[in-house]
């Protein structure tokens, strides 16, 4: 089927009490494994491409692997610039065939913010590309942060509904106490729940999750069995995912478990098959071990069995 947008997949999300996963992909096996798991559970999907991956893969090459994807599915997903922060890579991502974007101005001040978010927004009018925007800033609520340190970083509930409504977007990405990456917190696992509670109450629009991956245990215990070093690495525990679900998030994004999938399966083949040199036989098991891995993240949002 034809690539679908955020807008379109959240606001079923948003009325239907679950969310869709953002899956960061950087190669074709990745891709698959997204797009198989997304059959295997008859779920909606959002195929979510950084900058960077844009550097590395070339975005010719994405964009002509996800639409072959999208046609030979009949489960929807859509094209996603994840993390947005070049005017010029979001302007050529929205000409070219992408259906939604995310300008990432949370590094700004309020009303810069808010600028920079309605200058996407008026790119994307009219040409089918739902636009995400962030406020607040990602980095988890450690033990000893001062409430003002906390206040700082986090998303307010009231300049949520103002930037919202001042700027149009069609899916905000909020900050309650998530990070990117493997090592989300060095105590226990706190989001601010409350806060998510208010922001949902003053704000129509889906609200998003970004580093939401859950660190798995048996995926950790893998790759560090055959030789990966992540000492304290963490994530956000399957029910705290939940209860933000109950609360009100409809977008929540993956890329640390991927990754980690990827390279303990891969880490496996090249320890136990010294002289094995034929890449499928090396990238097929990593391709496997996301797969899982998603379908498992499906399931955990409740987007299995959603698609129409």
């Amino acid at each position: 089927m034809p690539l679908t947008t955020n807008k379109e997949l959240l606001t079923l999300a948003k009325k239907g009490g679950y969310a869709v996963g953002a899956f960061n992909i950087n190669n074709l096996e990745i891709l698959q494994a997204i797009v198989s798991a997304g059959e295997a559970e008859r779920s909606p999907a959002i195929i979510a491409v950084s900058e960077g991956a844009i550097q590395y893969a070339g975005m010719p090459y994405l964009i002509s692997m996800v639409r072959t994807a999208a046609a030979q599915t009949s489960a929807p997903i859509s094209l996603h610039l994840d993390h947005g922060k070049d005017l010029n890579v979001i302007r050529s991502c929205i000409d070219n065939g992408f259906t939604s974007v995310m300008i990432d101005g949370s590094e700004f001040e309020f009303e810069k913010n808010i600028e920079v978010t309605k200058k996407v927004v008026e790119m994307a009018k009219g040409k089918r590309v739902s636009v995400e925007a962030e406020l607040g800033r990602l980095k988890g609520i450690e033990e000893k942060i001062s409430v003002s340190e906390k206040e700082a970083i986090l998303t307010d509930p009231q300049a949520a509904e103002d930037f919202v409504k001042r700027t149009e977007v069609d899916a905000l990405a909020i900050a309650i106490g998530t990070s990117h990456g493997a090592y989300k917190f060095k105590g226990e696992a706190k989001l601010d729940f409350e806060r998510l509670k208010e922001i949902a109450r003053k704000v129509s629009i889906p609200l998003v999750l970004h580093g939401a991956s859950g660190v798995p245990s048996a995926v950790l215990e893998r790759a560090q069995r055959f030789g990966a070093k992540l000492p304290g690495a963490k994530g956000i525990p399957d029910e705290a995912i939940q209860k933000a679900i109950g609360l009100g998030i409809s977008k929540i994004n993956i890329d640390t478990d991927l990754r980690l999938s990827f390279v303990g399966a891969l880490r496996e083949i090249l320890t136990t098959k010294p002289d094995e040199f034929d890449p499928r036989k090396i990238l097929g098991p990593g391709r496997e071990a996301i797969k899982q891995t998603v379908q498992s993240k499906m399931k955990l949002f409740g987007s299995s069995g959603k698609a129409a």
